[in-house]
């Protein structure tokens, strides 16, 4: 997770693996996160989350969509690549679902730097984002292997 106040992005991946026992507990965490900090530019990367379980999905559809689009947020990027079809199918359901109450500009993207390009409008600030952000997965390989 990165958070940067200034230009009020929010940048998350799962970082659990293939377990997916906690996506709903972080999901009401992140909302709450999200409204606490007044975020208006989320970006999700999901690329790391696994398969999405059909339990998940409607969860998902009956409970987390419909409160994201309650909140404050301008734009969203989901970072996901042409190889996951399974959750890009449902991260399409899912959109379908609360479509008519979205009142952000929600993209899709497969890699993060032109993601928060985008995000930022190219802000001064991306190269320090983007460092912080290196350092901090560098850091999670090393500790991963040891």
């Amino acid at each position: 997770m990165q958070y940067d106040q200034v230009l009020s992005v929010l940048r998350l991946e799962w970082t659990s693996g293939h377990d997916t026992h906690g996506l709903q507990p972080s999901s009401q965490q992140l909302l709450g996160l999200i409204r606490t900090l007044k975020v208006r530019h989320l970006l999700l990367d999901m690329n790391t989350v696994p398969d999405l379980s059909p339990a998940d999905q409607e969860w998902l559809g009956d409970h987390w969509m419909p409160e994201l689009v309650t909140l404050t947020l301008e734009r969203l990027v989901l970072i996901i690549d042409s190889f996951r079809v399974h959750n890009q199918l449902a991260i399409d359901a899912l959109h379908d679902l609360v479509q008519p109450g979205i009142r952000f500009d929600a993209q899709y993207f497969t890699d993060s730097e032109s993601a928060l390009h985008w995000l930022t409008d190219g802000s001064s600030r991306l190269p320090a984002l983007s460092a912080e952000w290196n350092v901090r997965h560098y850091s999670q390989a090393v500790h991963l292997v040891r």
